[in-house]
């Protein structure tokens, strides 16, 4: 059978027909040659970048489309955006489900997953589920700088209101005199380089008499040693010991003194021996004087053998 050019033509005009339609519901996230899909619906302040024919996920699998973003008409949710999402399965899950809105790759393409759960009356087409919106990994860092980006530019802020009080507390003279001081302390520190210098020279030069006064000291050191070990081992242990023997006994002596024991303790303590002895001494003064003033009365002394008609004394000797 020959098939005529007009029912090619007509064959050829169908088919960019359907492949159009089909084109079209594809784009608008519909798949004609899918199963039934069921609608459900979720609501968003913000869709962050969600659009028509971003995947729908339950569990990580791919179950359908985002079929329509539009604006909510109702006077107290004015502004708010309503998503119509397709399901092209039979899984069931309950109106408690999160319909949760992620992104599916770090180039920031947005997908939307249904957080399945299963408590409750189960949702049907066209029900309304709760809307979430997970923070990927930059919104989560823009979170977390946008504080510490505030405590920055406070501290930027203080720390210029601080700059702008110390030019106005610091007027031209402080400032010439500030520079006059660094001036003076870099003299200074060019001096100590100099003067550091100096000791080193010094030192390099007079090494060998540092080392010679060293060794010196060490020996001298040495022999203090050695002296302080003879002095250790000389007896000095007896000769103090012999020391308080002989302490001990002048105590024993001074105490029998002070008791009245002996002629001393007598002499010390017995008034009657302190009495004769001084009467007796001042006997003997006036014997000595007399004996000065008369000696012929005490002694007798003849060349020529002349007898001694013996010696009367007028007066007693008192």
């Amino acid at each position: 059978m020959k098939i005529t050019r007009e029912v090619k033509t007509g064959i050829v005009a169908v088919s960019v027909i359907a492949l159009s339609i089909w084109g079209y519901n594809f784009m608008k996230g519909l798949n004609l040659f899918d199963g039934p899909s069921i609608t459900y619906l979720t609501e968003y302040n913000n869709v962050q970048g969600l659009n028509k024919a971003s995947v729908v996920t339950i569990n990580g699998v791919e179950v359908g489309k985002v079929v329509k973003i539009s604006f909510n008409n109702e006077p107290e949710k004015r502004g708010q955006l309503i998503v119509e999402f397709s399901v092209e399965t039979d899984f069931e899950f309950s109106k408690k489900s999160i319909a949760k809105i992620y992104s599916a790759s770090l180039m920031g393409g947005k997908s939307l997953a249904i957080i399945p759960s299963y408590e409750g009356e189960m949702a049907k087409p066209g029900d309304f589920l709760q809307g979430e919106i997970e923070s990927d990994i930059f919104s989560s860092v823009t979170e977390k700088l946008n504080p510490l980006q505030a405590k920055v530019e406070n501290v930027i802020v203080s720390a210029d209101s601080l700059m702008v009080g110390l030019n106005d507390m610091i007027d031209a003279k402080s400032r010439a005199h500030f520079k006059s001081s660094i001036a003076k302390l870099d003299v200074t520190i060019s001096n100590f380089k100099s003067i550091s210098e100096s000791i080193d020279e010094l030192i390099k030069t007079n090494e060998e008499k540092l080392g010679n006064t060293l060794t010196n000291a060490e020996l001298m050191a040495s022999n203090l040693a050695k002296l302080s070990d003879t002095l250790v081992s000389a007896n000095l242990g007896l000769a103090i010991k012999n020391f308080e023997t002989t302490v001990n006994n002048l105590n024993k002596i001074l105490a029998s003194i002070d008791a009245g024991d002996g002629t001393l303790g007598k002499l010390l303590k017995d008034d009657e021996m302190y009495n004769n002895l001084s009467n007796a001494s001042k006997e003997m003064e006036e014997l000595l004087r007399e004996m000065k003033l008369h000696p012929k009365r005490f002694v007798h002394f003849s060349l020529f053998g002349k007898k001694d008609k013996g010696y009367k004394p007028t007066e007693e000797i008192r």
